[in-house]
């Protein structure tokens, strides 16, 4: 009779929840119910969201008092490369050098702390930060000659060599460039240390090979870290075989604080794999997408243009994959209905990438195909988008990067349809947004940031770059939580604080959607919780 009681009890006055947080200013991202002063979790899913929580409450409920501090879902990257911002936490970021002599003492400085004979590695040098010249392998080998130095432009899409790595390579003057890449070279044909694209491989592959256990370590750092600045999921564009093993195992250990969307790198031996077995969905692992590339990028003159760049008349940029070619791996992929991402920056590698994306869809879908980086289009090619369902996933501060040069670039036409995240939306475009880690910093508040200043940190421009592309605070706020889900498929399931959802959501030491805009790029996160489990707290760390 007592346990009918119960029962009876229950069911009149609601679940009893595991954790309950009230006082709070909540921005739910949900239309129906945009904002809130509490919530109640239970078995890891958000079960009230507003009003009284008294009938949620039991002896053993966790309660909180937020103290109105501002709680938003968990904050979702729709485009990161988690393996390299491990790579980047366990070696070194140039991101901030200003000139090529700091970077060379910075080398110089790794170099004398590792055995001899093994590799110098690092990332993010920008010849932009020094004027907009190609560094030369003597820059580093003066310093370090001793042992081969390989550091990766912030882009991905460029890397640095010293004199000794050529020399293990065998890059010479005689070496041809290899399709989809280029060897920069002097004025007498002698190539100068700079690899473009595909032409990186002709070092990379001399340098030895992460171990499976080197791998997992460096995606948990990245995933702690990713936590601690408020990520609750991400989409790891491009994974192998080590990366989807080292995932599972992590999981296993309960030591991945993140969801991670992952993407197929190419067709590859991992696609074989799934391309047979099908898509794998777990509540932390979820691989049914494969990354494809179409062009370079645009710092490096390296993404596809159909006319030459604005500030060098010789160069159109690189298609690393030949029309041909891409228009089959996107027909393979999709027959097995698999979601296909695809990496184009140029206008060109975006034409190309729409109308192979339009041939094999042939109308409205639910196939949610991806364009990655969508950063330079055509005005007219904006409507392929809009026709076949296309999203854009974008990256706000690759616009705040590229500002400083974009347009000397691309001319004032072609800048017309780069970064015009304000186009998309008008049209009705989903518009997921991300950072494309660690080529910009992983802070994910730093893109919400740019999303609706479209200004660097110093507040530059006045007004901001292209002020009629801005996204307001809320539609920031869902460019980084519930579209980023629907481009994953799994706005049922996470991107807004609704009853039903998985319990994915942050509580912020200020409160973004009201404070002085600057003042959000210095905005702590308090605690991230996912699954409603606390998986970083900065009072514990």
């Amino acid at each position: 009779m007592f346990l009918i009681l119960v029962l009876i009890g229950l069911s009149a006055f609601g679940q009893v929840a595991d954790l309950v947080i009230e006082n709070a200013t909540i921005y739910t991202v949900d239309k129906t119910k945009p904002a809130a002063n509490s919530l109640a979790i239970k078995d890891g899913k958000f079960i009230a969201v507003g009003g009284d929580m008294k009938k949620h409450i039991g002896p053993n409920t966790q309660r909180i008092d937020a103290k109105g501090a501002a709680v938003i879902p968990g904050l979702i990257d729709a485009h990161v490369h988690m393996r390299s911002l491990g790579d980047m936490l366990e070696t070194f970021d140039m991101r901030f050098t200003k000139t090529r002599e700091e970077v060379a003492q910075i080398v110089k400085r790794a170099a004398d702390k590792l055995p001899a004979g093994e590799w110098v590695r690092g990332r993010n040098w920008d010849q932009t930060n020094w004027g907009g010249e190609f560094p030369n392998a003597d820059d580093i080998s003066k310093v370090v000659n001793d042992r081969p130095v390989y550091l990766t432009r912030v882009d991905g899409h460029a890397g640095w060599a010293n004199r000794k790595a050529l020399e293990i390579a065998g890059v010479t003057k005689g070496t041809q460039d290899p399709p989809g890449g280029q060897i920069i070279r002097d004025a007498s044909g002698n190539p100068t240390g700079v690899l473009i694209d595909r032409a990186q491989g002709l070092v990379t592959r001399k340098i030895p090979a992460l171990t499976y256990d080197q791998v997992k370590r460096r995606l948990k750092l990245a995933g702690a870290a990713a936590a601690k600045l408020g990520l609750t999921g991400v989409h790891d564009a491009g994974i192998g075989v080590q990366e989807r093993d080292a995932y599972r195992e992590l999981i296993k250990e309960n030591a991945l604080p993140v969801r991670v969307y992952a993407m197929i790198g190419g067709t590859g031996e991992l696609w074989q794999e799934y391309s047979k077995s099908g898509p794998e969905t777990g509540s932390h692992l979820t691989v049914r997408s494969v990354k494809l590339y179409a062009d370079g990028a645009l710092g490096s003159r390296g993404a596809a243009l159909w006319q030459p760049y604005s500030d060098d008349k010789s160069i159109h940029g690189l298609m690393v994959t030949t029309k041909e070619t891409l228009e089959d791996q996107i027909k393979e992929v999709a027959a097995k209905n698999f979601q296909v991402c695809t990496h184009a920056i140029g206008d060109k590698a975006n034409s190309i990438v729409l109308n192979a994306f339009a041939q094999v869809l042939k109308g409205k879908n639910d196939r949610r195909f991806r364009v990655e980086h969508s950063q330079v289009v055509a005005l007219p090619d904006f409507k392929l988008f809009q026709d076949f369902n296309i999203v854009a996933s974008m990256q706000a501060t690759h616009a705040t990067s590229d500002m400083r040069w974009a347009e000397k670039r691309l001319g004032p036409d072609r800048i017309a349809g780069a970064y015009a995240w304000r186009r998309y939306l008008k049209m009705g475009i989903p518009l997921a947004n991300g950072s494309d880690f660690p080529v910009e910093d992983p802070n994910p508040l730093y893109g919400f940031y740019a999303s609706f200043t479209r200004q660097d940190h110093t507040g530059y421009p006045e007004g901001g770059w292209q002020p009629d592309q801005r996204l307001t605070r809320e539609e920031s706020l869902e460019s980084f939580t519930l579209t980023p889900a629907y481009a994953a498929f799994e706005e049922k399931q996470k991107g807004s604080i609704s009853a039903g959802k998985l319990a994915d959501f942050l509580i912020l030491e200020k409160d973004i959607m009201k404070i002085a805009p600057k003042e959000v790029l210095t905005t702590k996160i308090t605690a991230t919780y996912v699954g409603g489990k606390l998986v970083y707290s900065a009072s514990k760390n």
